[in-house]
């Protein structure tokens, strides 16, 4: 049995694979859960997490790449926060999934 199955373009499977890296990692899961509360600076994440101010700015680096969060000048504070409502669509899926019984 042969169906015709189109696969995605290289372009769009890059993308993909991006998102689900920068969710698949357990302080990027935790920055994310944050920002769905609001937007924060850096130093209130890494306070929140429990994470040193330069190890949260890498983690924050990575989930821009990714287009899940995105950070706004606020005077001499950026405030970071989630790029829209379609991340917080997933992280709720993902959870509503996991969930046992």
């Amino acid at each position: 049995m042969t169906d015709d199955v189109t696969l995605p373009k290289e372009q769009e499977i890059e993308r993909v694979v991006r998102l689900f890296k920068a969710f698949g990692d357990r302080t990027r899961y935790r920055i994310i859960t944050v920002l769905a509360c609001g937007p924060r600076t850096v130093n209130e994440l890494a306070s929140q997490v429990d994470l040193s101010q330069p190890a949260t700015s890498q983690q924050l680096k990575v989930l821009r790449q990714a287009g899940l969060v995105v950070g706004k000048r606020d005077g001499r504070y950026i405030y970071y926060q989630l790029t829209d409502q379609h991340v917080l669509t997933i992280l709720e899926q993902v959870r509503a999934h996991t969930q046992i019984g």
